[in-house]
């Protein structure tokens, strides 16, 4: 099938490299110069484990190609998926326009019988208020949803062995296409409405940042009465009603999705009516949480003038995403209250005002106290003793519960986690 994918940021890329490799021919619209030419050159933009070889693949079987220009890219295209981004505005809800603007550039140019696919996240109403819009320009596009559930870091695992696939339409062609196109991923599939898709996404990551956080919340507690938040987060896990996932306590969420995807769930509650008072605790205490990481470090030593040893600077280990990252916002914090920051992250670029160095020891070096704000399995491989011989005073605050508590007291070193 001939798809178009607007948009290479991480879904839009993933996307369209996980179709290339399904046998799809795929056309990637992408007006970003610089991101465009590292394309070209079958160059990832950004790390994503695994991305380099779908790409690599899809490039030599010559089903893949990169344009500049997004009415190129739909040309002959049946499906069309919108994967652009929809960051939050300034009362949270979801800016939608750079969707706007490409259907106003698309309208005219897409055939009778184009699929357009929202996959950026979006307001429930979105695919109505779209396809009223196209509807302007005389064509017989139609808009439905397809939401994407990619986890940075896991993404290629993810596009390739998804947990479900969602369809929002009202158009039995529509959904009829759209299950030809997947058909080789063997997934369960739920077609439903439009609202009904837009929702099923705001929903999930919602309640997935409100287990964070309440894994947080309990942390805390385990703090103030002296439990192990480990032992009472496995003795909950083995329920099966409960389990294992996304009950790991730590600095908070961040990244692209749960902040922004949170925000816009409460607007859209308030443009109904409905107090969503759940969600706004959940977003008031994961800020509360970034701060908590600041008030350890401050407890352990005065800030001003001190060196701090960060391991981590992305929002989660496995790409190189800072964006709403917890670790950016704690080493901002201490870097205002007149500490020295030096960092290390394998893949994470660089942040400003932050001493990035090239190993986990050299971020120690001197340092007052070492802050671990990223869960990257290699920091738990580091050598402890060498860390205590760098340090200029032996303070740990372990914000992943990364290191065995005992191991560190053990070298004369002051250890602090998250609930422990």
């Amino acid at each position: 099938m001939h798809v178009a994918v607007i948009g290479a940021g991480y879904v839009g890329l993933v996307t369209g490299a996980g179709l290339a490799y399904l046998g799809h021919s795929v056309r990637l619209g992408e007006r970003d110069p610089a991101k465009l030419k590292k394309l070209l050159a079958g160059e990832v933009p950004f790390f994503e484990a695994g991305l380099d070889a779908l790409l690599a693949e899809g490039i030599s079987n010559d089903l893949m190609s990169f344009h500049a220009d997004n009415k190129e890219a739909v040309v002959g295209a049946r499906v069309v998926f919108i994967a652009l981004p929809t960051p939050s505005d300034e009362d949270g809800s979801a800016d939608t326009s750079y969707i706007e603007g490409a259907l106003e550039d698309l309208g005219p140019v897409l055939e009778q019988d184009t699929v357009v696919v929202l996959k950026s996240t979006v307001p429930v109403g979105s695919v109505a208020r779209f396809q009223a819009h196209l509807d302007t320009f005389g064509t017989g596009a139609t808009v439905i949803s397809n939401p994407e559930f990619l986890r940075e870091g896991s993404a290629v695992g993810d596009f390739l062995h998804p947990d479900r696939i969602v369809i929002g339409t009202r158009s039995q062609e529509a959904a009829e296409v759209m299950l030809e196109l997947y058909q080789a991923l063997q997934a369960p599939v739920v077609v439903t409405d439009p609202p009904s898709a837009e929702m099923i996404k705001y929903a999930s990551n919602a309640y997935l940042a409100t287990r964070i956080t309440f894994a947080n919340a309990i942390a805390n507690l385990c703090e103030s009465v002296g439990a192990d938040v480990k032992d009472v987060l496995l003795g909950m896990g083995y329920d099966r009603r409960v389990g294992f996932h996304f009950l790991n306590p730590g600095p908070g969420y961040g990244g692209s999705c749960f902040p922004k995807d949170t925000r816009a769930l409460v607007a859209i509650a308030d443009d109904a009516g409905y107090d969503f008072s759940l969600l706004r605790g959940v977003i008031e205490v994961n800020e509360l949480q970034r701060h908590r990481v600041v008030d350890k470090v401050r407890a352990a030593i005065p800030l001003d003038g001190a060196t701090i040893g960060l391991w981590g600077l992305a929002f989660k280990a496995g790409t190189d995403d800072i964006r709403e990252s917890p670790a950016v916002f704690v080493a901002e914090e201490l870097i205002v209250a007149g500490a020295t920051v030096q960092a290390f992250d394998p893949e994470a670029a660089h942040v400003d005002g932050v001493i990035r160095v090239d190993d986990p020891i050299q971020a120690v070096k001197d340092a007052h106290v070492l802050v671990i704000a990223t869960e990257w399995p290699e920091f738990q491989s580091v050598d402890l003793r060498a860390v205590r011989e760098a340090m200029a005073s032996p303070h740990i605050i372990d914000a992943r519960n990364m290191l065995d508590p005992e191991a560190v007291r053990r070298l004369g070193m002051q250890y602090e986690g998250i609930g422990r």
